[in-house]
């Protein structure tokens, strides 16, 4: 480190902030010309450096000049109260913190990415990919066009973690060079914009692309890395403070917007709904439907536009009757109906005893094993091929319900449409969880990891039991639960690919072949049920080949974004609102 980034970073930690306006920082001989009033276009917003800016007022227009659609940040404000108090009706104090990494500190870790590589964003798919996964993650997405224009930048730099099987985009950050932004004498550098998408099922991505970034920076020279992170995302703060970033008094003001809305009003009832509620109680807001939560914490709500109200709970609504509820709450009288429809269906038998439950297996090699009635995955076993397995399958299966169902195992990949108002809205192919070897942990200690991530992921929706059929799967792959998984090797620890038990989703549908579309409409039409999402195995989604297995009368429509479910729910709830 040279002796004038000794003498910067010393006056630093001992005032614990980059508070120096720019005015004061010029008059300093030998230093780089700080450039005044400097801001950066991000695409999702402008980081507007206050510390550049020579006084309150002309920052405080800086930030009320925010374009429609955009977060502006102002990022090292040095009197946050003098700020409010010019503009208190349209600027409010964001709730986060500062970190810092001084990086002669940062320690090259030995492990590397298995499964995935980090490198700067070099193609359109990777700018489409970092979109995808920004929408993914209820964030302002940077324009496609924006993030690849930007990869000649020096100022604004986008790294991607790509999965080396699919292609796939795992997650996304933005670097920013603030010597390159405003010439700043400090030669420091900043973190925006992590993302990592929710359905990834490898770790530490978001360690890796932080990892990467701050390697990228060291090769540039530069002496530090900044980040701003919400007070309460734990996770993440974790996560920075392992890798030795440690807390900085500066602050950050932002302006008081639709989007930044739940950040400056307080907790709100609508926000202590699951996500699945509140993906719809938001599109209904944004089209001015009242929203009144009657339950939280069951997900029930009321919307009230004009004359019209209709209670909800989730994607359930009055619309829907209850017999069609009874249809499909009901998985043997869901077979009989779509079979009648001529819908190609596994074949499926009610567990009468033991021994007609082993003749059903003899026949078929291989069987699922479900309670008649329940959902989110309780009490399914999968792929049970020996009369041991059966007998506990059963048991476990009972637990949830008198009557079992025995079901053909069909193998390929689980699919579940989105129909709604006789129309396919979403598809996506749901994967079973499964976890990737450290050589240091255990496979409880993987699987709880992996379900803290999945929970965070989700809203606290989504965690893999360590049960019956979780210590089946391990058994069967020839481990323990407590060995040691070797280095970079995966393991499928469920069968069952149901979100709520640690599975995943991804979408497709623009894939989705049109045999299977027909039948899914087919499906809901002879269920007669206006919101439905149904369950197909098929060998591919793009093929025609497929059976339908069950319908879910509340999906959850929050798994599927960026396709447009809440906005094709509240269309059908109310009508006279489309095109809001």
């Amino acid at each position: 480190m040279t002796k004038k980034a000794r003498h910067y970073r010393t006056r630093l930690e001992r005032q614990r902030t980059p508070s120096v306006t720019g005015v004061e920082r010029r008059g300093m001989p030998g230093e780089r010309e700080l450039r005044a009033d400097a801001t950066v276009d991000c695409g999702w917003g402008r980081l507007i450096f206050a510390h550049t800016f020579r006084d309150n007022r002309r920052l405080a227009d800086a930030l009320l000049s925010e374009s429609p659609g955009k977060r502006d940040i102002a990022f090292y404000v040095a009197d946050p109260h003098v700020l409010l108090a010019m503009e208190p009706q349209n600027l409010f104090l964001d709730p986060s913190h500062t970190y810092r990494l001084w990086l002669d500190r940062y320690k090259v870790s030995a492990l590397r990415p298995r499964g995935y590589a980090v490198h700067l964003l070099n193609s359109r798919a990777d700018a489409e990919g970092a979109h995808r996964v920004y929408l993914a993650r209820q964030m302002i997405p940077p324009p496609v066009d924006f993030m690849w224009q930007k990869r000649t930048s020096k100022v604004v730099h986008f790294l991607v973690a790509i999965d080396i099987e699919s292609g796939e985009v795992l997650g996304v950050a933005t670097g920013i060079d603030h010597v390159e932004a405003f010439g700043d004498p400090e030669n420091g550098a900043s973190l925006w914009a992590l993302a990592v998408d929710p359905q990834a099922r490898s770790p530490g991505i978001g360690q890796a692309l932080v990892r990467h970034l701050v390697e990228f920076f060291i090769a540039r020279g530069r002496s530090y890395l900044d980040l701003s992170v919400m007070h309460d995302n734990r996770e993440a703060i974790r996560l920075y403070e392992r890798l030795t970033f440690r807390r900085i008094n500066t602050f950050t003001v932002k302006n008081k917007n639709s989007i930044n809305e739940p950040l400056f009003i307080g907790t709100q009832p609508q926000q202590r709904l699951n996500p699945y509620a509140r993906i719809i109680t938001r599109e209904a807001q944004r089209r001015g439907i009242g929203v009144d939560v009657l339950d939280a914490e069951a997900g029930f709500f009321e919307l009230a536009l004009g004359g019209r109200t209709v209670t909800c709970r989730e994607s359930l609504s009055e619309l829907t009757t209850s017999i069609a509820m009874s249809r499909c709450d009901d998985k043997a009288v869901t077979h009989r109906l779509l079979a009648g429809a001529g819908l190609r269906v596994p074949a499926q038998a009610k567990v009468e005893d033991l021994q007609q439950a082993d003749a059903f297996l003899a026949e078929y090699g291989a069987v699922v094993v479900k309670p008649a009635r329940g959902e989110q995955g309780a009490g399914i076993s999968v792929d049970v091929r020996d009369r041991k397995a059966l007998e506990a399958a059963i048991a476990e299966a009972r637990k949830f319900g008198e009557q079992v169902l025995l079901e053909e195992y069909v193998e390929g990949t689980d699919l579940r449409i989105i129909v709604i108002d006789g129309a396919v809205v979403a598809a996506a192919v749901r994967r079973p969880p499964r976890i990737q070897g450290t050589g240091r942990d255990t496979i409880r200690a993987l699987i709880e990891k992996q379900s803290r991530r999945r929970a965070a992921a989700t809203g606290g929706e989504s965690r893999i039991p360590i049960d019956q059929e979780t210590e089946r799967c391990v058994t069967d792959a020839g481990y323990a639960l407590d060995d040691v998984l070797p280095y970079g090797e995966y393991l499928t620890v469920r069968r069952t690919a149901n979100l709520h038990t640690g599975g995943t989703i991804h979408d497709v549908t623009a894939q989705l072949h049109p045999t299977l579309c027909q039948a899914a409409v087919d499906a809901a039409r002879a269920i007669d049920i206006p919101v439905t999402g149904l369950d197909f195995l098929v060998p591919d989604p793009a093929g025609a080949d497929y059976v339908v297995i069950e319908a879910n009368e509340r999906p959850g429509l929050a798994n599927h974004e960026p396709q447009p479910t809440a906005e094709r729910f509240i269309d059908l709830l109310f009508p006279n609102t489309v095109g809001r």
